[in-house]
């Protein structure tokens, strides 16, 4: 915890008080001024590993009350030196214990000190004495990184960031703590350029399960590249969140998964993190779950139609059909408020008939409105508008409805429209999660397949089908052929070790397996054997007896079909080997026309190297 000074006059890290000791008014001795008196104050340090070769970068320190008070807590003794108005006193004393600490422990690499903007730019320090104490200590500059924390906003940020560039000019690196929590640090980060930015634990705890923090955590990171600082993920608490860091590209690590704070920290990783860290194994990335609910709403929906008013005669709004062939409804609009809807071909169908025209064309639109538009306000999801229409009359499918603003029309769209963009809605989430099983789509599929090829980590690629299986789906009835497919999804992850291996389902009674796990071949084998055991449970006792099943086909022809079964054909792709997702599914599908050539639920394994290009 370094501290700075205003730029015209900062130089010190240590008040100008004589050693030992420290002035308090001749009040009533409370706790806190006890511990200040008495230095009752305890170093901690827990070290930050470097993600590429499993060394730490260096340690952070943290500080710590008496062990038997309330204020062992940082919390409660910064918070009670902020109540009695001696945040500075304790905050220096702190770092004071640390800086002596680390350097009488020997300690290698950086020291990570933390450092509040108030004390950076407090006026009370003296020119030259941040040196003199660091160097009474033989700890270069060029060895402490400054650690801005913010427990409240800055509000003189031009001071802070001048006494910073000053203690930068002087060797100390900086780092900016809790990116995503603090009030400035995204300004920080953009002007000064640290060395290093410490990612707040709410993002990294996690991020294994939860696909939205696996996305703000790869944008940092790509912004950190360009801007050339280095990412440091606080609060990595299991072996999942350091596989995805790790894959994802962040440099550092802090956490109790890694070392707990100590007063004599480990100097070495532990065998566990050292595996993590030195293992071609890439992690399982979460994947967003298929959304129900899309946020997508009516407004996307919406195009303008010049309304026309109650009193437009029936003459004008012919006129405007007939001027214009694409025109399909045409709102009813009074002082902005819809009153009804004209259809075109229930229009045009009226006037057409004999006589129509000549006693009804010179009467108000208005009056020809035999019942109310539908009216949808614009923030209504599209999902819930069409069970919204469902319910709704008939005919408002076919006339369209008026889409408004707290009641006001601006705009309009047609039961078509709606139908449209459902489609494209289910088409699109299909991509990314199939929506009778909910498991990763084809994108995320290619995704971590270019994730492998790129790792250079080899791994078996295997396509998972069913045999005979729209026979059962006719024979059965669709909803149980969905029931098959699902179970099929079900047993094909059971067999999979989710932190190694991926499983998706890119449509129908197709499946993929990426397998990084070392005994692929014996849960190949148990997957087959289990869909053998459950899917007999789908079939009538006589056709189990049979061993199939006749049915009537399209020509008219009775034909005996086997029982399902599971095929799985299996590729070993090696580093080097494929260049793209492309080849890999290729390569794939070879194997799986082989593996349904062989009777009954079978694993075929490709052994040759095949050549996607045949």
């Amino acid at each position: 915890m370094l501290a700075a000074s205003n730029p015209n006059s900062p130089d010190s890290l240590i008040p100008e008080y004589p050693d030992n000791v420290i002035l308090i008014p001749a009040l009533a001795i409370t706790p806190l001024q006890e511990i200040i008196a008495q230095r009752k104050l305890s170093a901690l340090f827990q070290p930050i590993i470097d993600m590429k070769n499993g060394e730490f970068l260096g340690f952070e320190g943290l500080i710590r009350g008496p062990a038997d008070s309330p204020l062992h807590s940082p919390i409660n003794l910064f918070g009670a030196a902020e109540q009695q108005g001696v945040s500075l006193e304790v905050e220096m004393l702190a770092r004071k214990v640390v800086l002596e600490a680390f350097a009488r422990q020997k300690l290698p690499g950086s020291l990570f000190l933390n450092i509040s903007p108030e004390t950076l730019t407090h006026p009370s320090f003296k020119n030259g004495q941040t040196l003199e104490f660091m160097r009474a200590l033989d700890i270069d500059p060029a060895r402490v990184v400054m650690e801005i924390t913010e427990n409240q906003p800055t509000y003189d940020f031009e001071g802070m960031r001048s006494a910073l560039l000053h203690y930068r000019a002087m060797g100390f690196k900086i780092a900016i703590d809790d990116l995503g929590a603090g009030f400035s640090s995204l300004r920080l980060w953009s002007e000064l350029r640290p060395e290093y930015i410490k990612i707040d634990m709410h993002f990294v705890q996690g991020v294994d399960h939860d696909p939205v923090k696996l996305q703000f955590l790869k944008s940092i990171q790509q912004i950190a590249e360009h801007c050339g600082t280095r990412v440091i993920a606080e609060g990595i608490e299991t072996a999942g969140e350091l596989r995805v860091l790790k894959d994802i590209g962040i440099a550092l690590g802090q956490g109790y998964f890694i070392a707990r704070p100590n007063h004599t920290p480990p100097l070495l990783a532990s065998s566990e993190t050292n595996s993590i860290i030195s293992s071609s194994n890439i992690a399982i990335f979460p994947t967003a779950e298929l959304n129900k609910r899309s946020h997508m709403t009516a407004q996307k929906l919406l195009s303008y139609v010049e309304p026309v008013q109650p009193e437009t005669s029936n003459d004008q709004v012919m006129e405007r059909f007939s001027s214009n062939p694409a025109l399909s409804i045409i709102p009813v609009v009074k002082n902005g408020i819809p009153t009804g809807i004209i259809n075109r071909y229930q229009f045009l169908d009226r006037f057409s008939r004999p006589f129509q025209r000549e006693l009804m064309g010179k009467k108000l639109c208005g009056d020809s409105i035999l019942s109310e538009p539908l009216l949808v306000e614009k923030n209504m999801p599209i999902e819930e508008l069409s069970h919204f229409m469902a319910e709704a009359d008939s005919r408002h499918f076919a006339d369209g409805f008026i889409i408004t603003d707290n009641g006001r029309y601006i705009g309009v769209a047609s039961g078509q429209d709606l139908l449209r963009e459902l489609t494209q809605m289910q088409l699109e989430a299909a991509r990314y999660a199939n929506p009778l099983t909910l498991l990763p789509g084809n994108v995320p599929i290619n995704e971590h397949i270019e994730r492998l090829l790129q790792a250079n980590t080899p791994f078996i690629a295997c396509y998972c089908d069913l045999d005979h299986f729209k026979p059962f789906n006719d024979s059965y009835s669709y909803r149980k052929g969905d029931e098959m497919i699902q179970l099929t999804g079900r047993l094909l992850g059971w067999s999979c070790d989710h932190k190694l291996d991926f499983i998706g389902h890119i449509g129908g009674d197709d499946f993929i397996l990426l397998m990084q796990s070392r005994d692929w071949k014996t849960r190949c084998e148990q997957a087959l054997r289990s869909f053998e055991q459950a899917a007999s449970l789908l079939f009538k006792e006589e056709h189990l007896a049979a061993g199939g099943y006749s049915s009537e086909g399209r020509d008219g022809q009775t034909q005996f079909h086997p029982l399902t079964s599971l095929s799985i054909g299996a590729i070993q792709v090696s580093p080097g080997q494929f260049m793209s997702h492309h080849e890999v599914s290729a390569a794939m599908s070879c194997a799986k026309k082989m593996a349904k050539k062989i009777s009954g639920n079978s694993l075929f394994v490709e052994q040759r190297t095949p050549n996607p290009g045949k």
